[in-house]
């Protein structure tokens, strides 16, 4: 009976990473916040703002809003040869080329999250790549959860890392937010932002870091 015998040349030795890039690394990251809805009365820009304002005095921690709305982004009934769409999607990709870490801030829609968003996840890909998102939701009963559950499987799919914990606010309006609110006087809901943040912090550096080190091939 023949014999089989394991190869005699060893495998190729994995380069080096070069961690003297991370040497004098600001502790600050890009975090840009992504507003998903642009109907008009939309409580998006509520939520945005007191979210950000979570955030406030971290030094690990720079939020920075994006709000389609605000932006003549292109769609699918769009002139591809508008000039001010192909500079608006342009700036857009840059600046989440640019982030370390993406926040959505989401309503739920029949069931699921607002097709302007799931147009600008489909509209840019190595932008995502390699970067932790987190997700704050807002909504009638399930505050949102069903929306944030097809995110997570659409970011994973963008090679995105997706945070556990995560804010859901449930039936919520505008007077929720002001000073005294329900949202905004609820330690709890502090407690859970609090976690988020401290979670995408800490995925953020991993990342940001390991991208310097060898750049993420997919």
């Amino acid at each position: 009976m023949a014999q089989l015998t394991a190869p005699t040349t060893p495998p190729s030795a994995a380069p080096t990473p070069d961690v003297s890039r991370l040497a004098g690394r600001s502790r600050t990251l890009e975090v840009a916040v992504l507003l998903s809805s642009v109907r008009p009365g939309r409580l998006a820009p509520t939520v945005g703002a007191w979210f950000t304002d979570q955030a406030a005095g971290r030094d690990d921690l720079r939020l920075t809003l994006v709000d389609p709305a605000s932006t003549p982004l292109d769609h699918p009934g769009a002139d591809p040869a508008d000039p001010g769409v192909a500079v608006a999607r342009a700036d857009l990709g840059e600046r989440l080329a640019a982030a370390d870490a993406f926040i959505v801030i989401t309503p739920e829609y029949n069931h699921s999250y607002p097709a302007a968003l799931k147009h600008i996840l489909d509209s840019y890909r190595r932008e995502w790549f390699a970067k932790p998102v987190g997700f704050v939701s807002y909504g009638g009963m399930s505050g949102g959860l069903r929306a944030v559950e097809h995110l997570r499987g659409v970011f994973a799919e963008l090679h995105s890392v997706g945070v556990r914990d995560g804010v859901s606010l449930h039936g919520v309006q505008a007077a929720d937010f002001a000073a005294g609110g329900r949202v905004a006087a609820d330690p709890q809901v502090a407690v859970a932002a609090r976690a988020l943040l401290d979670q995408l912090a800490w995925w953020g550096r991993a990342l940001r870091d390991a991208r310097e080190i060898e750049p993420y091939a997919a």
